[in-house]
């Protein structure tokens, strides 16, 4: 009976989830699909790109940072292994007894830790009271707002979301993340959007309440001949401009490349052991695969003399 109980309250859910769903899309929420992408990521035998993954960070602590955190990642997560800053052997100057494999050794993590643009609250000190530090390597990278209700206050009661996760908690992972970043447009002549607001054809929402009402009947309707464009508004103004932040190789300085570099570590904020799991898997895949060929083999050989 117990079990009984269960599954129907797991098919109610599941019926009121597949009603939403249809819900909003009668309500007319629609989004331009995310262009596709060649990701170097991508497919089974995938891996980041390092000098990529160095560029992304750069543009996330210059521009997303300003908004959006990154609580769920450390400084020393730059420099393990498959990270944007792994060193396995250290520079020269670095004294002979430092293992700079070790990201809290890292010289390079620390140097990014030390100078972040944001400080670590600490504390309570001796006296009770709370103090800002320089960060250090095992610290979280800190966030530009101590709490949601000064995050909200900073940017006209809107939430950014933090990006630890962002492409997994996307649809459309990091074609949608890089398609947002380059997709903003003017809004369209049928609607109106707030001062604030800020047109994105990729982003998900419902702009038939935003019809000016010349285009709209006397039923609340969009007249005829006249669509509710895809899309919706965000608070977010586009962040990403031509040339606003200089890269130290020959990679471009657009809006594309800088899309697509903090697209990249972004995906690997999100998901820092890719590489190490892919090369798991082909592994397992060869092991099993050999496995199988030994188990034909001798089967072949045990009853290949027996009459049938």
């Amino acid at each position: 009976m117990k079990f009984i109980a269960i599954a129907r309250t797991l098919a109610f859910a599941a019926a009121a989830l597949i009603a939403g769903a249809a819900s909003a899309e009668a309500s007319g929420g629609t989004a331009k699909h995310p262009e596709h992408q060649h990701w170097h990521f991508s497919g089974p035998f995938g891996t980041y790109d390092k000098d990529a993954l160095q560029r992304g960070f750069q543009v996330y602590e210059a521009v997303c940072a300003n908004c959006h955190g990154l609580e769920l990642v450390a400084f020393r997560n730059l420099g393990q292994k498959g990270g944007p800053f792994y060193l396995e052997s250290c520079p020269a100057g670095v004294p002979d007894n430092i293992d700079c494999s070790n990201p809290n050794d890292n010289p390079i993590v620390k140097a990014i830790a030390a100078n972040y643009k944001y400080k670590v609250v600490d504390g309570p000190d001796d006296s009770g009271d709370m103090f800002d530090r320089e960060a250090l390597p095992s610290d979280r990278i800190p966030g530009p707002y101590a709490n949601e209700q000064m995050a909200r206050a900073a940017n006209n009661n809107a939430l950014p979301p933090d990006l630890s996760l962002i492409t997994k908690a996307r649809h459309g992972g990091a074609d949608y993340i890089y398609s947002l970043l380059v997709g903003f447009e003017e809004a369209p002549s049928t609607i109106n959007i707030a001062p604030t607001q800020h047109y994105n054809p990729y982003f998900h929402g419902d702009l038939s309440q935003n019809l000016k009402p010349e285009f709209i009947d006397e039923h609340g309707h969009p007249r005829e001949g006249i669509e509710v464009p895809v899309g919706g508004v965000l608070a977010m103004a586009p962040p990403l401009s031509d040339g606003m932040i200089e890269y130290g190789d020959d990679s471009p300085q657009t809006v594309e490349q800088y899309a697509r570099d903090v697209t990249e570590f972004l995906m690997w904020a999100a998901e820092p052991k890719m590489e190490a799991r892919k090369s798991l898997g082909v592994m397992s895949m060869i092991y099993l695969f050999i496995l199988a060929a030994i188990l034909y083999w001798s089967y072949r050989k045990v009853w290949s003399k027996v009459d049938h």
